[in-house]
């Protein structure tokens, strides 16, 4: 016999409870692990591709540690030096970004820009605090995350959480589906399965997708020549997972470097021997055509094919999901905050469903057996 819902709401209640209080006070301490279910969860699928070729999870596990393991090498070692050189002098030319822009409006809209007026003194602000204020906040952020404490959990804890995981997933998956109520256990299963999708879809897909489209973004870039190439594609491919907000603020920020940088930088020969200079516009038009194309390619090739057409995750949704928990358990919220959010959006969308076949929508009450003729059925 099932519990009654006001039992059943009471002991979901205090479980929710209980894992929101487990969250405030070992955040810390969960977030290795926490990262490292994260990485068993993303390479799961890739374990069990390698199971139906024939490997073992062992050895499947093994072969995806030991690529891991390399492709992380690589990344330190060329990869994340280039990106921190490129951020902070990125944060240094700030000011006189800032500065070119003031003259650039100053030239095309004087009314608006004399002397002394709010837009131009913001204009002056904005950029020596960035400068100031983004190195020191990058610089304090690298030493905290380089603590010994912080390379331990990292660089330590998390392949080994990772690993173990990876090579038990599935029979963790058996085990807690023995686990289940009895009474509940295929509706939990469903949900479950509605969850994964979405979180596959989102999660998997997506994040294929941002890795992809930052690549891209980078390496195009840096073919083109762009001094921040990398950072702007770093920060191109972060933001795809919310959609067109990639592309604009990668090609924005990428576009209004071009100018900085390609602006009067051919030179062109004159009468009597002078030389004038001209915008590189060859150079301007490729990095508007890199994040068209990149936009293009996303919309209409990456993401049908590893995210599909509906995960069933609104953007607005998932961001109001990654401000709550990020402000209230911190960085291992931001980390939760995904799978939370997709587990809650499967539960509404089935409690709807229930709400719109009950009697309390349709208007229709189910007859009671009292109700029912001699000869009813």
């Amino acid at each position: 016999m099932a519990l009654p819902v006001r039992d059943q709401l009471k002991y979901w209640g205090f479980a929710a409870v209980g894992f929101a209080v487990l969250l405030w006070f070992f955040g810390d301490v969960l977030l290795p692990f926490v990262l490292g279910g994260a990485v068993a969860y993303f390479l799961d699928p890739l374990a069990d591709r390698l199971e139906r070729m024939g490997a073992s999870r062992a050895l499947a596990t093994a072969i995806i540690t030991v690529c891991a393991v390399l492709i992380f090498v690589i990344l330190a070692l060329a990869v994340v030096p280039a990106l921190i050189r490129q951020t902070i002098a990125l944060f240094d030319i700030a000011p006189q970004l800032f500065r070119n822009l003031q003259s650039f409006l100053t030239e095309r809209f004087p009314s608006i820009m004399d002397e002394g007026s709010a837009l131009r003194e913001t204009l002056i602000s904005v950029g020596e605090t960035i400068r100031d204020r983004g190195a020191a906040v990058l610089e304090t952020a690298l030493s905290s995350a380089m603590s010994l404490l912080g390379v331990l959990a990292l660089f330590l804890i998390v392949p080994v959480v990772s690993v173990y995981l990876l090579l038990d997933w599935d029979r963790m998956v058996a085990r807690v589906d023995q686990l289940l109520p009895r009474d509940h256990a295929p509706v939990i299963r469903q949900l479950a399965r509605e969850i994964d999708a979405v979180l596959s879809g989102f999660v998997r897909g997506m994040g294929s997708v941002c890795l992809i489209l930052g690549c891209y973004y980078a390496l195009a870039l840096w073919a083109v020549g762009l001094q921040f190439g990398l950072v702007v594609g770093v920060i191109a491919g972060l933001l795809t997972f919310i959609p067109y907000l990639g592309a604009i603020a990668g090609g924005v920020l990428s576009i209004g470097l071009a100018l900085f940088q390609f602006w009067g930088s051919v030179e062109v020969p004159m009468e009597g021997g002078e030389v004038a200079t001209r915008p590189d516009w060859v150079r301007i038009v490729i990095v508007w055509a890199i994040f068209q194309s990149g936009q293009f390619v996303e919309g209409n090739i990456l993401t049908p094919r590893l995210v599909g057409s509906s995960v069933g995750l609104h953007p607005v949704w998932l961001l109001l999901a990654l401000s709550v928990f990020g402000s209230i358990f911190g960085f291992v919220g931001l980390l939760v905050a995904v799978p939370l959010a997709a587990a809650m959006g499967v539960i509404a969308r089935f409690l709807t469903r229930k709400y719109m076949r009950s009697p309390l929508y349709t208007g229709v009450s189910r007859p009671r057996d009292t109700d029912r003729g001699p000869d009813a059925p």
